[in-house]
């Protein structure tokens, strides 16, 4: 039985800079690493297979676009120059601030519940299952939260050149007339079902390596006073952690990743040189896409856009994490 939390002083205070931290977290982590989530749209947005091996499968003629991520990085430079790698960086800026602020005060809030304590010693040694649990309902309630900003910005970073929408507000127009609220939606159902284990993994396992740390600081250096941080971390130290959080995380969620890019882009417009686009209304649901997409791209395509997408969640999660912690300690000193 989970008894209730403690009643503290100060509740409203750290919610406040729980949202501040998360929201300034998210924002350099995005834009720190907005070249290589386009990199990885434009992987997953494309229908053709990227193997020579499928391709042969498949009798088809000719590659995908970009089939490698030193030969993108070199095309959309060429094709695009340095702002193409911040396509789409205003409405996923847009979107990460709602998003970690929700996440991190949600997650605050859960965590505090199931520990009976707001402190962060106590939420450092809450079992790991309620972590995971803590962190999935987070990431639920961020990404409902924040959604039509997520769908913008694929569709901007996915359309290359020349573009369909030149700003924001039009994508948003033509969306809302032609599909309705619920086109800014579209994708949802796969993202929620691929929030709950990558949020629960990605909190979870941070919490499980910052206590894995912790015991390895506390016998091989008793009496180390090398920080000042209360759980006795290092900025480097918080900075691996976070990157191996982001990096499990993401390894196991990704083929719902590219599932929700595809719903994301149905009908979008693009230039052929880009390749086949996603029709409007390809996909019945999650289940189909699924299997369409390992029917016509064979298992790599469900994992289309790994190579970038594990290089973004290393660093992401790392600066993210380290980010926050880092921010929201030295609130709570200049606010205290």
């Amino acid at each position: 039985m989970v008894s209730p939390p403690m009643v503290e002083p100060g509740q409203l205070k750290r919610a406040m800079i729980d949202s501040t931290a998360g929201a300034i977290a998210g924002c350099v982590s995005r834009t720190v690493t907005s070249p290589l989530d386009v990199i990885k749209i434009r992987f997953q947005v494309q229908l053709e297979p990227i193997t020579s091996w499928a391709l042969v499968q498949r009798s088809l003629s000719g590659p995908s676009k970009y089939t490698g991520m030193v030969q993108a990085t070199k095309d959309i430079f060429r094709e695009e120059g340095l702002p193409g790698f911040w396509r789409g960086n205003v409405p996923a800026l847009l979107m990460v601030m709602p998003y970690t602020a929700i996440q991190f005060t949600v997650l605050h809030r859960m965590k505090t519940y199931a520990a009976g304590s707001s402190k962060t010693e106590a939420h450092i040694q809450l079992n790991p299952y309620l972590s995971y649990i803590s962190g999935a309902l987070a990431g639920c309630a961020a990404t409902v939260g924040s959604y039509p900003f997520d769908l913008l910005r694929t569709i901007l970073a996915s359309q290359g050149e020349p573009k369909i929408y030149p700003s924001m507000r039009s994508a948003f127009i033509d969306i809302f007339q032609t599909r309705g609220f619920r086109g800014l939606y579209a994708g949802l159902s796969p993202t929620l079902v691929e929030i709950v284990p990558y949020a629960g993994l990605q909190f979870g396992t941070y919490d499980t390596f910052r206590r894995w740390t912790m015991s390895w600081n506390h016998r091989h250096y008793p009496n180390s006073g090398a920080t000042n941080r209360k759980d006795g971390l290092s900025s480097f130290q918080l900075l691996l952690c976070g990157l191996a959080a982001g990096t499990c995380a993401k390894l196991v969620c990704h083929p719902l990743d590219v599932v929700k890019k595809r719903f994301q882009i149905e009908g979008l417009q693009r230039h052929p040189r880009y390749g086949a686009r996603v029709e409007q209304d390809a996909y019945r649901n999650m289940i189909d896409a699924l299997r369409r997409i390992m029917k016509s791209e064979g298992t790599a395509g469900l994992y289309k856009g790994i190579i970038p997408s594990t290089v973004k969640a290393a660093p992401a999660g790392a600066v993210t994490f380290l980010a926050f912690d880092t921010i929201s300690d030295w609130l709570l000193s200049i606010s205290s």
